[in-house]
């Protein structure tokens, strides 16, 4: 009885599939299932590569990838792994892009990593970072080659090193006024850069003008009256070295005024500079305001140009002018290039007007402007190349 019903329904199941109105089911070997794995896969069966070599997505997935035809979905009809069915759906199923590091299956960060959105360039792997970073060391481990400061046959210093040092601006200001054509070297414009020269024997000069290459100091002074033209005083008076003492280098005076003159004196130790600017020959010219009483005659001017007997001589005067007249109150202007002891003093009481007060206004082409009484000032390079194209330096 068993065995019959058993029969019994075997032959009823055969018998609904064979003769039933509903669609017969496929064989797992017929012709329609090697059709499907010869032709094109679904879109929900293709597999992208979202875990390591080996495991669901990885070296087989990476194949049905790149060979379309050559996979036939999974094995032996079993369920698709659901890593592969969500990467389909973030890559999407018409073969988007894969997405960064994921993609590679075996590289790093593969387990877990962080996936780039859709679109980006995908990131680069460690290693590849490492060897970057390994090979800019050793290039910059390298020993720097440097040409020795005499590259070839020249000797001496830069042209622009000396010229910051003289303090005509900074390396780089210094490389503009020799690109701009400003510099001359013994007589020659320089139009290139690295030119050497010797300090202690060149002649150098920007815009025209003489340039002290050396440790050279020039000073100033609006010497107030009552003060000594000297640099020490054995008589313990206040003279010029009371406003200098605390200067690295001795300097001493160009010339000299009367202790109750007023007006510019120049301090340098440039020796050479301050004979010339002191000696007959250059004629250095001097300008003086004299304040005098009146009436003046016309011809005073005339008598001071023509020239005034003294004791040691004629003087004369380069040039005269009333500045200013009030009552009987004369302010004149004397210029002259002479340098004898009160000189000008002398000149105007021999014409018969005393002096009551006298002030030095210029030096040269120095000028005192509005430099207090008892102020030192450091004169400007331009200052400087002025008083040595003054007398041929």
């Amino acid at each position: 009885m068993r065995s019959s019903g058993r029969n019994n329904r075997d032959s009823g199941r055969g018998d609904h599939r064979g003769a039933g109105g509903g669609t017969p089911r496929p064989k797992a070997g017929g012709k329609r299932d090697d059709k499907q794995r010869a032709g094109r896969p679904r879109p929900e069966e293709r597999r992208y590569d979202v875990g390591g070599s080996g495991g669901p997505g990885g070296s087989s997935d990476r194949k049905d990838e790149r060979g379309g035809a050559k996979s036939g979905g999974p094995k032996s009809g079993g369920p698709k792994s659901s890593g592969s069915r969500g990467a389909a759906a973030r890559g999407g199923a018409k073969g988007g892009p894969r997405t960064g590091a994921a993609s590679k299956g075996s590289g790093p960060g593969a387990k877990g990593g962080p996936q780039r959105g859709r679109g980006q360039a995908p990131s680069r792997p460690r290693e590849l970072d490492a060897k970057i970073e390994e090979r800019n060391r050793a290039r910059h481990s390298k020993p720097q080659v440097k040409t020795p400061k005499t590259f070839g046959d020249q000797e001496g210093e830069r042209l622009q090193k000396v010229l910051a040092r003289a303090g005509m601006g900074s390396r780089r200001a210094c490389e503009e006024l020799i690109d701009q054509a400003r510099v001359e070297v013994n007589g020659q414009v320089v139009m290139e850069q690295g030119v050497r020269v010797d300090p202690e024997k060149d002649e150098i000069k920007v815009d025209g003008l003489t340039v002290a290459t050396q440790s050279y100091l020039f000073f100033a002074l609006n010497k107030p009256a009552g003060v000594v033209s000297t640099m020490e005083d054995p008589d313990g008076r206040q003279c010029l070295g009371d406003y200098v003492t605390n200067r690295e280098t001795r300097l001493f005076h160009v010339g000299r005024l009367d202790t109750e003159t007023e007006g510019i004196i120049l301090l340098t130790n440039h020796g050479e500079l301050a004979h010339r600017l002191t000696h007959p020959r250059y004629g250095v010219k001097k300008t003086y305001l004299a304040a005098i009483q009146g009436p003046l005659p016309r011809d005073l001017g005339k008598q001071l140009k023509d020239g005034i007997q003294l004791e040691d001589g004629y003087a004369r005067a380069d040039h005269f002018r009333v500045v200013e007249n009030t009552g009987k109150n004369y302010l004149v202007e004397v210029t002259l290039h002479e340098g004898r002891k009160h000189i000008v003093r002398r000149m105007l009481a021999e014409a018969g007007f005393p002096v009551e007060r006298l002030v030095r206004t210029s030096f040269g082409p120095i000028p005192l402007g509005d430099q207090k009484s008892g102020w030192l000032r450091r004169m400007t390079n331009t200052e400087v190349g002025m008083l040595m194209r003054e007398v041929e330096l």
